[in-house]
């Protein structure tokens, strides 16, 4: 199963949960149930890699709606989220880690459910060490992260994965936490930046900074960064003077971009970096790399973020 199927299973299962729909919420756990078989469990992505890893955000989440049965569940999200920090690097990290920007989802979700699920603090140290790491490495004088070392362009969808990744880390991570300081600057200096490159239109980008008229209102990333935005303002880590009219604007552009099945459109294609991926080494072809890409309708890697955001908007957050 791919990754932003595991993503938009969760975002449908904490959707659900808020609105009451126990129908639907028993439909989307009970698609679950024959992957829990021998047969069923060819399913589950086999590598020892962050983007199969993160398919254990969805039994996490089953096994937290209190149903019944919820064991195997758990066990099995479990299972992946102490697979993933098997071997570590000498700096105490996941040895999956690679420092694209994408990591900080796959690896900091799978974690901080993992503690959700458990109450067991050292999952949420990994979480926080991870995304620490990644902070100090990536993010850039102006907030932004670049998709990685070899590809330094502001991808849309790159930047929402750091976004969302850091608003589900910092739902969880107590302020009296050792890294909850450096995380939270670095959500903050993001945001900042993000709030410079939202458009005339509400919406963010293919490419965040690009100025050209090539570049285009991109969806998954508008998604992610208005969740972001949405979970900030409802914890009190960011104003509701501009962070909450920008996120309300930017969900209003958003579901223009539904269809009357649910489909959004203009969704970026599953993109790796432009280094490895075709789109060369310099400036000029790596910027035309990613404004090319295809957009689909009612891609996972859009799909996701839309039921984030509706999450987001429906929560009522706690306090750490």
């Amino acid at each position: 199963m791919h990754y932003a199927e595991a993503c938009t299973w969760y975002g449908a299962l904490t959707t659900t949960k808020l609105t009451g729909d126990t129908a639907l919420e028993q439909a989307l756990i009970a698609r679950f149930a024959p992957i829990l078989t021998p047969v069923g469990a060819a399913v589950i992505p086999p590598r020892a890699h962050v983007d199969d890893r993160v398919f254990g955000i969805v039994p996490l989440e089953i096994a937290m709606h209190g149903r019944e049965g919820a064991l195997p569940y758990l066990l099995l999200g479990k299972e992946l989220s102490d697979k993933q920090w098997a071997t570590t690097t000498t700096d105490g990290l996941t040895t999956e880690a690679r420092y694209w920007v994408d990591d900080m989802y796959m690896i900091t979700a799978l974690q901080v459910q993992t503690f959700r699920a458990t109450g067991d603090a050292r999952y949420l140290d990994r979480a926080a060490q991870a995304m620490a790491a990644y902070l100090d490495k990536l993010q850039q004088p102006n907030g932004l992260f670049f998709h990685t070392a070899t590809s330094p362009r502001y991808w849309g969808r790159g930047n929402g994965w750091f976004a969302a990744g850091m608003a589900e880390l910092l739902r969880a991570l107590p302020p009296k936490h050792s890294q909850y300081a450096r995380i939270m600057n670095g959500y903050l200096k993001m945001m900042a930046a993000l709030l410079r490159h939202q458009t005339a239109a509400c919406m963010w980008q293919q490419l965040v900074d690009d100025e050209s008229a090539q570049n285009w209102p991109e969806t998954s990333s508008t998604g992610m960064f208005a969740f972001a935005m949405v979970t900030g303002v409802k914890n009190g880590w960011l104003p509701a003077d501009p962070y909450g009219i920008a996120a309300r604007k930017a969900w209003l552009a958003l579901v223009q971009y539904l269809d009357a099945n649910g489909n959004v459109r203009d969704v970026c294609v599953g993109t790796g970096e432009a280094a490895t991926s075709g789109g060369g080494t310099s400036a000029a072809t790596q910027t035309r790399y990613y404004l090319d890409r295809p957009r689909n309708v009612g891609d996972f890697h859009g799909q996701a973020p839309v039921l984030w955001t509706a999450s987001a908007l429906m929560r009522q957050e706690p306090s750490p």
